[in-house]
């Protein structure tokens, strides 16, 4: 089917062209959004959102503007980077604990002897409560100062105050190693 003629019938509904549409270009699409949301359930969710959303608006359109298939994947594109940096996405990469971070790494690659070695777990623990709870929330979960302020009701020069203070230590320690 020829461009003039998939852009034709996706404006008039047609059902067999939206078919075609998703038989041709869905992989190729997939793959744009893939790309940028590794994790492919997600993946997915954005590919449906984003293929809903080119036939609901192909009317915008434009011939002159360039090919139907780079309108296609900038809006899959737009709609992938929409996802990484929408809340729930960050939330959900937040979820992990320091010791699925740190010590997860053996059931993946048979590096156990590897990550004890290097004694990250021996090296928090030298840290107080308040010190290890935000190094585990900034460098393990995701979280930015602003928003570990705001999520746990902790003022934010208190938490620089702590992250701060626990980076001393820690690299003091680490000078003894």
């Amino acid at each position: 089917m020829e461009e003039k003629e998939l852009v034709s019938g996706l404006r008039a509904k047609d059902r067999k062209t939206v078919e075609y549409l998703y038989e041709k270009y869905s992989r190729a699409l997939f793959t744009v959004i893939g790309r940028i949301i590794t994790d492919p359930d997600i993946a997915e969710e954005v590919f449906h959102d984003s293929f809903i959303k080119i036939t609901r608006r192909i009317d915008s359109y434009d011939e002159s503007k360039g090919r139907l298939y780079t309108w296609m994947a900038n809006i899959c594109r737009n709609a992938a980077i929409d996802k990484t940096r929408s809340k729930e996405f960050s939330q959900g990469s937040k979820t992990n604990t320091i010791d699925d971070f740190v010590y997860g790494l053996e059931s993946k690659s048979g590096t156990a002897e590897l990550v004890d070695g290097i004694g990250v777990k021996e090296l928090l623990l030298n840290l107080n409560t308040e010190q290890r709870f935000v190094v585990e929330c900034i460098y393990f979960k995701g979280y930015t100062h602003s928003e570990i302020a705001e999520e746990f009701d902790i003022p934010l020069g208190t938490v620089k105050s702590r992250i701060r203070a626990a980076l001393n230590l820690l690299k003091k320690n680490l000078e003894k190693i």
